[in-house]
């Protein structure tokens, strides 16, 4: 299952860039699954080949989620990879790309759960809608901080 996303941002490249790697802002625009970084880096700026284990509240239950930098061009892309969590599968890649006065931020969320055909309808009827709108609220607050400085 795929899921892209596209925001723009009016702020310097290198800035959006930072803010979305850095752990303690994935913390504050993820406040309401209560999400923490529980081990690896557990605060600034994530870099690659570097992991982040995540625990945070999805669908009432806390689950882990154990993501590495496998990939990273700075200030233009980066890609985090699930190595430990409930998913078969799971990468998202960061593309971010400077036009005139904006900055076009692109997410690329790939996923898979596991149990077959009956994952592939979770993944269609609730996680695709799940994560979108968990990636959308995540942008939204990058941008507000981005553009205004403040949440």
């Amino acid at each position: 299952m795929e899921i892209t996303l596209e925001t723009k941002i009016k702020a310097p490249l290198l800035r959006v860039f930072n803010l979305s790697r850095d752990i303690g802002f994935h913390t504050q625009t993820a406040s309401h699954t209560h999400e923490e970084a529980i081990s690896g880096v557990t605060s600034g700026l994530i870099e690659f080949n570097e992991t982040v284990t995540w625990r945070g509240r999805h669908f009432g239950l806390y689950l882990k989620h154990t993501s590495k930098i496998t990939a990273m061009d700075k200030p233009h892309f980066f890609v985090d990879e699930m190595i430990e969590g409930l998913f078969k599968s799971f990468r998202h890649e960061h593309y971010f790309k400077k036009v005139d006065e904006l900055v076009i931020m692109t997410d690329h969320l790939s996923f898979r759960s596991p149990l077959g055909p009956i994952g592939s309808l979770i993944d269609r009827w609730v996680l695709k809608p799940y994560l979108s709108r968990f990636l959308q609220r995540r942008n939204a607050v990058i941008k507000q901080y981005a553009e205004h400085g403040s949440l």
